[in-house]
C-alpha cells in the first residue's frame, strides 16, 4: 500500500489523501523531536519555579508519556495507533496555535508510517481529525452525530509567557477564538460505565478516591476504565490548586484570554497578575487550573452530554 506523504506534513498540517511526494521528506523543525521533557519541551525555567511545580508537573509528564506514546500495539480494545494519537495531538496544537507544539509533534509524525491509502482509511483519519479540531476550538458545536462520527497547549502558553517568549511565530497566522462548552448542571454519560462486579482492586480503589473529588465526581465512573490514566488526572488536578483570598483583576482577562485564544496569551498578561501581587508560582498554578478545568470540560463534552 501506499503510504502518504507530502512535503506540507513537515510545518503544520498532514494530510488523508494519497500522494507522489517524496518519501524521504524531513519535517521543518526535525530537532523538535528530540527533547527530554515532552510536556514542556525543554522550556528553561528557573529551578525554583520547576521545583514548586513538580507536585503536578510529574504526573502531567507521565500522563503525556501514556497518551502519546512513540510505538503502540493496536488491539480490540485500543484501535487509536500512534499515528492516530500523534496527528491528533498536532490537529490540537493547530488548533491553538502553540507553534511550538505544532513543530514538536509534526516532528513525531513525520517517519511513522500512515495508515493505508483505502477510502474507508482516509475517511476516518478525517473524521478523527475533523472531531479533534472541534473539540478543541469549538466544542459547542458538538452534537450526536459528532460523536457518532467518531490543555498541554495552554499550559506551554503559560509557561512560554512566564518567560516572555511569543506562542506564534507567524503574525500572519490567524486563528479564530475558541468557543466554550455549552455549561450544564445535569450531565449524563454516554460510554458505560465500569461495573463494580467486573472490576479490578486498582479499578476499585481509584473510582473510591476520586468519585469522592467534587471536580471528578461525574467523569470517575467513565474514566476508571484506565485507572492508571484517571490517577495521573487526579494527582495534577489536587496538586495544581492555588487558593487566594483575593483574586487580582487582570487574572480573569488573563484566564479569559487563556481559554478562547492561547496563540496569543503572553508575557502582557503574565506581568500583571505579579505586578498585582501574585508571586509567579501562584499566577502559574491558577491559570494551570484553568487550563486543566477547559480539558475536563471536553471530556465531558466527548463523553456524554447535558441533559
Amino acid at each position: 500500500m501506499e503510504q502518504r506523504r507530502f512535503s506540507g506534513k513537515g510545518h503544520w498540517y498532514h494530510e488523508t489523501q494519497s500522494n507522489h511526494a517524496q518519501p524521504d521528506v524531513l519535517p521543518l523543525v526535525p530537532e523538535a523531536a528530540n527533547v527530554d521533557d515532552r510536556f514542556l519541551l525543554d522550556l528553561a525555567l528557573p529551578d525554583e519555579i520547576v521545583a514548586a511545580c513538580t507536585g503536578w508537573l510529574a504526573p502531567a509528564r507521565s500522563l503525556c508519556h501514556q497518551l502519546f506514546p512513540l510505538s503502540l500495539p493496536v488491539n480490540r480494545l485500543r484501535t487509536l495507533s500512534a499515528y492516530d494519537r500523534l496527528s491528533t495531538a498536532l490537529t490540537v496544537a493547530q488548533a491553538c496555535g502553540v507553534q511550538r507544539l505544532c513543530n514538536h509533534y509534526a516532528a513525531l509524525l513525520a517517519p511513522l508510517p500512515g495508515p493505508d491509502s483505502s477510502r474507508e482509511s482516509n475517511r476516518r483519519l478525517a473524521q478523527i481529525t475533523q472531531y479533534a479540531r472541534q473539540l478543541a476550538s469549538s466544542p459547542d458545536v458538538i452534537d450526536d452525530k459528532a460523536r457518532n462520527q467518531l490543555d498541554e497547549a495552554r499550559v506551554v502558553a503559560v509557561f512560554q509567557a512566564l518567560l516572555g517568549h511569543p506562542v506564534r511565530w507567524l503574525p500572519g497566522h490567524h486563528i479564530q477564538p475558541h468557543t466554550l462548552p455549552t455549561s450544564s448542571d445535569a450531565w449524563i454519560s454516554l460510554l458505560p460505565v465500569v461495573e463494580l462486579r467486573y472490576a479490578s482492586a486498582h479499578q476499585l480503589e481509584s473510582l473510591s478516591r476520586w468519585q469522592a473529588e467534587p471536580t471528578l465526581e461525574a467523569l470517575t465512573p467513565v474514566l476508571c476504565h484506565e485507572p492508571t490514566l484517571l490517577d495521573l488526572m487526579g494527582e495534577i488536578l489536587i496538586n495544581s490548586r492555588e487558593t487566594i483570598s483575593l483574586p487580582p483583576p487582570a487574572l480573569s482577562a488573563a484566564a479569559e484570554l487563556l481559554t478562547r485564544s492561547p496563540d496569543r496569551f503572553s508575557a502582557a498578561q503574565f506581568t500583571p497578575l505579579t505586578e498585582e501581587g501574585l508571586t509567579a508560582v501562584q499566577a502559574i498554578n491558577l491559570l494551570s487550573q484553568c487550563a486543566l478545568e477547559g480539558w475536563l470540560n471536553r471530556l465531558k463534552v466527548a463523553s456524554g452530554k447535558a441533559e
